[in-house]
């Protein structure tokens, strides 16, 4: 078993910037993300720091953020973490399965962080875990994906 865990303050391999979806050539152009308005300001192998603020139009019925909403920021920055943007593209990690535990509610105009780490991986398997803060670093929500790497297909 080997432990990928990263401490962005401590890696000298972290780059940092404004980074958009369109910046990632494994994951290609992820509408999904640009659409939610997430950028990528740090990543490095298995570590990834994104930020996304509340749109009214993210909102549910109790003018809180739609839980699907923090799920895809969590996922977006899940496909970071897994998925280094400096490797090779000779394979990628997708999501075998997640679960999100929401802690807090973020209403509109709330900016939200989310950090990826790669937890574990063995063999082709692994975790990945993202918190999700707002701007006082209330923890907003928890997300765990399992991810399971293989050969990437030539796009069409």
């Amino acid at each position: 078993m080997t432990n990928n865990a990263h401490s962005a303050s401590n890696d000298q391999t972290v780059k940092r910037g404004t980074f958009g979806p369109h910046d990632h050539p494994i994951l290609g152009v992820d509408k999904a993300a640009d659409w939610l308005g997430i950028t990528i300001s740090e990543y490095a192998e298995g570590y990834a720091k994104g930020h996304m603020t509340i749109r009214p139009e993210m909102l549910n019925g109790f003018d809180i953020a739609h839980g699907g909403m923090l799920f895809a920021f969590a996922d977006t920055l899940f496909a970071w973490a897994c998925n280094n943007p400096d490797g090779d593209g000779t394979t990628i990690s997708v999501t075998q399965g997640s679960d999100i535990h929401f802690i807090a509610s973020a209403p509109v105009n709330t900016p939200l962080t989310a950090v990826g780490r790669r937890h574990t991986t063995t063999g082709r398997s692994g975790l990945c875990d993202v918190t999700i803060t707002d701007d006082n670093d209330t923890i907003i929500a928890e997300f765990r994906g399992r991810f399971r790497t293989i050969p990437r297909t030539p796009r069409a």
